[in-house]
């Protein structure tokens, strides 16, 4: 083996360094040392994740799926009495014994001061911040000639503005450590709308419009910012809000035949956080059993 004037190697073919690196990557493969090879939860273990809404539904499994993971997590929620506390200790119960820091606290990402103190507390508490995710979200269905003012300002506030005060606040730290993962959760609904939803699919469309213009934003301090778009995932709230017969025809609707789970959307959420997915911004990744198509 000779060095050509460039300093690259040659094969006896006559290309350079080709079959050196190709048996070099499959050695890597066998040794699972590739890049991306890694495990996801290695990839996340020790970080500091911050969930929007995490006391109950998709939150929860968020939540729930970083600290199995090893990440230490924080999270908010909605303080609406009694009922609202108790979902947020029951999930913080369901993390005891897992090894990892967790911090909740009551905060409203509709204001944006309650917003900015929750992540502030959480990077403090929990001596960092690596991934956020915009998970907070409310619907309040309603034929749009109907819908008053309130209903469509709680909906915008929650779903959208709120993402926009969470990830404002987060940027300093990530931008100042260039590292960090954003992901949003918007919906299905987001690409193709029903009737009654004026508000929510607004809402959801201009999550995945802050995505990408995010992404761009924030890309130069290798930050991804990506969203998920979940189909009819089965929650407490989607059964007890939505009648029987629209689930019976948005599982059929899916190529899968059923409705997600909590889990279905946690785990492609935390893909989107883990090094396997470095090359990933700006993107939109349907979770919904093949309901779009």
């Amino acid at each position: 083996m000779s060095e050509s004037p460039e300093g690259a190697a040659q094969t006896s073919g006559g290309q350079p360094g080709i079959d050196e690196a190709v048996e070099g990557l499959l050695t890597r493969m066998e040794t699972g040392t590739a890049p991306g090879m890694e495990a996801e939860s290695e990839s996340l273990r020790g970080r500091v994740a911050v969930v929007t809404g995490g006391s109950s539904g998709i939150g929860r499994a968020i939540v729930v799926a970083f600290a199995e993971s090893g990440a230490n997590v924080a999270f908010n929620y909605l303080d609406t009495g009694e009922e609202g506390r108790r979902m947020a200790e029951e999930t913080c119960e369901m993390l005891q014994g897992r090894d990892v820091r967790v911090f909740a606290r009551a905060a409203d990402v509709r204001d944006p001061e309650e917003a900015a103190a929750f992540v502030a507390q959480a990077h403090d508490r929990l001596g960092g911040l690596h991934f956020l995710v915009n998970n907070a979200g409310i619907g309040r269905d309603r034929a749009l000639w109907r819908m008053s003012d309130d209903e469509w300002r709680s909906v915008i506030d929650t779903n959208l503005s709120g993402a926009f005060y969470c990830t404002r606040a987060a940027a300093p730290y990530m931008r100042a450590q260039e590292f960090g993962k954003i992901v949003n959760v918007s919906s299905v609904h987001g690409l193709s709308s029903e009737f009654g939803l004026v508000n929510y699919c607004s809402t959801k469309a201009g999550l995945l419009g802050f995505t990408r213009s995010a992404a761009l934003e924030l890309g130069s301090a290798n930050i991804n910012v990506n969203a998920v778009a979940p189909g009819y995932i089965r929650t407490t709230q989607l059964t007890e809000r939505v009648p029987a017969e629209i689930l019976d025809r948005a599982r059929e609707r899916s190529v899968l035949g059923r409705l997600g789970d909590p889990q279905d959307v946690a785990s492609v959420i935390l893909f989107l956080c883990s090094e396997a997915s470095r090359h990933i911004t700006g993107a939109v990744i349907p979770v919904d059993g093949g309901y779009l198509i």
